[in-house]
C-alpha cells in the first residue's frame, strides 16, 4: 500500500503539469515507487492509473514478487520499450527524468517519438526534473523506521568496538575502519552507508580523509564518520574521541564543536530556513575565531541516498518540514594538528526533532 500511495502523489504532480505519463528511470526512484530492488527496472506511470513496470528476463520472478500490483513488461531494452508503450497507449506529453537519463538514452526516446510521428502519432517529451526526489524529501513512517534501525546498527557497532578495546594505539585507520564495517554487517546492515572515515592525529583535520596505514597514537584525536544501510536506508554519524589524556586545546575545540552542534540541533524545526539553521551553528564557531576552520555545510538530507535534499548550508534553499531526515554535523579542522566533527541523524517533527543516533556526544577518552 505504501508504494501505491507514493505513486498517487507522483500522479497528482503529473496531472498538475498536464502530463499523460511519467517515465521513471532512476533506480532509487523506481524502488521508492514500486519496491523493486533489481539492477534494471523502470516505471511508466500514467495519469489514468494504468501503470506499467518494465524490466528484463532476469528479474521476471523478482518483479512478480516485489511489484505484484503493476502490469509487467519484460524487455531487455526496458526504457525504450516503455516509451513505445506510452505512445501506443496515447500519451501525448511524457515526462522523463532529465537529471538521470544519459544523452544516448534521451536520443533513444526521441527515436521512439520520431518513429511514432512517422506513423501519424504525435508525442513530446518534457523534463519532470527531480519530481520524485521532491516527494522523497519527507519520509513516511516505514522510511523513518528503517532509518531508526540503520542508526541503531551503527550505534551498536561503535559501542561494541569501543568496549572490546579495538580503538587503541598501534592499530591502523584501515584496520579500525574494516572492523567497524564488519561489525555493522554482522549486526544486520546490508552495507556501510559510504566509505567509512577513520582519521587520527593530523588526518582528523581533513574533513573527508580516506583511511590509510596511519597508526593510532596516544594523545591524538580519532574521528569516526560512518553509517549502516538497512532496507536501503542510510544512517550517518560522526564521533570524535581522544586516545589517552586530552590536552587543553583538544577539550577547547571539542567543546566548541559540541556547542555549535547543539545550536544546530536546536534550530531544527518545521518552517525553519535551512540557511538560518546553518547559521545557528556556524555563528557559534565564528564567534570563537574559527569560522575559517568550518569549510562545509552544516548538514544534508539522508534516506535512500546518503546525501539527499535538503542541503543545510550557506548556499541552501528552502525550509524544513515535518518528516525530513537530516544530519547536523559542524566541524573545526586545524591543519597539521587535528579536527573535530560531531554528527547526528535526526527527524524533523512538529515538536522537538527526533534524535536517531544515540551514541553519547560527551568527549570520550580511551
Amino acid at each position: 500500500m505504501r508504494y501505491a500511495e507514493r505513486r498517487e502523489r507522483l500522479r497528482a504532480t503529473a496531472t498538475e503539469r498536464e502530463l499523460d505519463a511519467v517515465l521513471v528511470t532512476n533506480l532509487l526512484n523506481v524502488r521508492y515507487l514500486t519496491g523493486f530492488t533489481g539492477s534494471n527496472g523502470a516505471l511508466l506511470l500514467r495519469t489514468d492509473g494504468t501503470d506499467v513496470f518494465g524490466t528484463d528476463g532476469r528479474y521476471t520472478t523478482q518483479a512478480g514478487t516485489q511489484v505484484p500490483d503493476i502490469e509487467l513488461l519484460v524487455d531487455r531494452a526496458t526504457v525504450t520499450a516503455l516509451a513505445r508503450e506510452a505512445v501506443g497507449r496515447g500519451a501525448g506529453r511524457i515526462g522523463y527524468e532529465s537529471h538521470h537519463l544519459t544523452v544516448d538514452g534521451l536520443r533513444a526516446l526521441e527515436s521512439v517519438l520520431a518513429d511514432a510521428a512517422a506513423g501519424g502519432t504525435v508525442a513530446e517529451l518534457t523534463s519532470v526534473q527531480r519530481a520524485v526526489e521532491a516527494l522523497r524529501v519527507v519520509k513516511d513512517d516505514d522510511e523513518v523506521d528503517a532509518l531508526r534501525r540503520a542508526c541503531a546498527v551503527a550505534d551498536a557497532a561503535l559501542a561494541e568496538l569501543a568496549a572490546e578495546g579495538a580503538l587503541r594505539p598501534g592499530r591502523t585507520e584501515l584496520q579500525v575502519g574494516r572492523e567497524l564495517d564488519a561489525r555493522m554487517l554482522a549486526m544486520g546492515a546490508e552495507a556501510p552507508s559510504f566509505e567509512t572515515i577513520v582519521a587520527t592525529g593530523a588526518n582528523s583535520a581533513v574533513p573527508h580523509h580516506r583511511p590509510d596505514s596511519t597508526e593510532l597514537r596516544a594523545g591524538d584525536f580519532l574521528k569516526l564518520d560512518f553509517g549502516a544501510t538497512v532496507d536501503g536506508y542510510h544512517s550517518d554519524m560522526t564521533r570524535t574521541l581522544v586516545l589517552g589524556e586530552a590536552a587543553d586545546w583538544q577539550r577547547e575545540v571539542y567543546e566548541l564543536v559540541a556547542a555549535a552542534q547543539a545550536a544546530g540541533r536546536a534550530a531544527l524545526g518545521v518552517g525553519a530556513d535551512v540557511v538560518a539553521v546553518d547559521a545557528a551553528a556556524r555563528d557559534v564557531i565564528a564567534a570563537a575565531g574559527h569560522g575559517g576552520h568550518f569549510p562545509h555545510g552544516l548538514g544534508h538530507g539522508v534516506g535512500l541516498e546518503i546525501h539527499e535534499a535538503p542541503g543545510i548550508g550557506q548556499l541552501g534553499a528552502g525550509t524544513l518540514a515535518a518528516g525530513m531526515a537530516v544530519t547536523v554535523e559542524p566541524g573545526v579542522y586545524l591543519p597539521g594538528h587535528g579536527g573535530v566533527r560531531i554528527e547526528d541523524t535526526l527527524i524533523v517533527t512538529d515538536d522537538e526533532p527526533e534524535l536517531l543516533t544515540l551514541t553519547s556526544k560527551e568527549l570520550l577518552v580511551l
